[in-house]
């Protein structure tokens, strides 16, 4: 069971370097801006984070959340012409802190939030293949959360250049393309 007052605690840091990193890149935040921000002290900073990278992941993991369910935000026969409302919402949402995003996702996925979101993606994709009993859960799974990651980083990055609901639209064909991959 997780303390309140600990999570009350990592919430105002996450809020104090998402309001950092809106103003400046994560690069020039420094801890004790954040702190003062925050209205904490330093040595209550470290007790929960070992550095700014661990807090910036854990600020953003809401963003790996999100993109998460948006694509298993359906029920039924998939449409490919029509992604999910939720992932159209997503790519839209995600401009307000590209910048921190750009930071801790680099261009081809890798990067620790592109790690966190190839991971979680993998999972989730893997265990909702294997209770549909589809083949090839493990290898799908891989290729659907490398594939995710990887284009989302780019596409952060200006390596693609397309609007918010066209890239929605255009993922979703192409992941729904790899689950629909006849691999016996």
């Amino acid at each position: 069971m997780s303390d309140p007052r600990a999570e009350r605690t990592r919430a105002r840091l996450r809020e104090a370097l998402l309001a950092e990193c809106a103003e400046r890149p994560l690069e020039e935040v420094s801890v004790a801006a954040l702190v003062r921000r925050a209205g904490l002290g330093r040595a209550t900073f470290y007790l929960h984070y070992p550095d700014l990278g661990a807090l910036a992941v854990d600020a953003c993991a809401e963003v790996v959340r999100n993109a998460v369910d948006a694509l298993h935000a359906w029920r039924g026969t998939p449409d490919p012409a029509v992604p999910p409302p939720a992932l159209t919402a997503f790519f839209t949402e995600l401009a307000p802190h590209a910048a921190l995003y750009r930071t801790l996702l680099r261009e081809g996925g890798s990067g620790p939030l592109g790690e966190l979101l190839h991971r979680e993606l993998r999972d989730r994709s893997r265990k909702e293949r294997e209770l549909a009993g589809a083949p090839a859960a493990p290898l799908i799974a891989s290729a659907v959360a490398a594939t995710f990651a990887g284009v989302l980083a780019d596409w952060l990055h200006g390596k693609i250049d397309a609007p918010a609901e066209l890239m929605a639209s255009q993922i979703w064909r192409l992941l729904l393309a790899l689950h629909r991959t006849p691999l016996r």
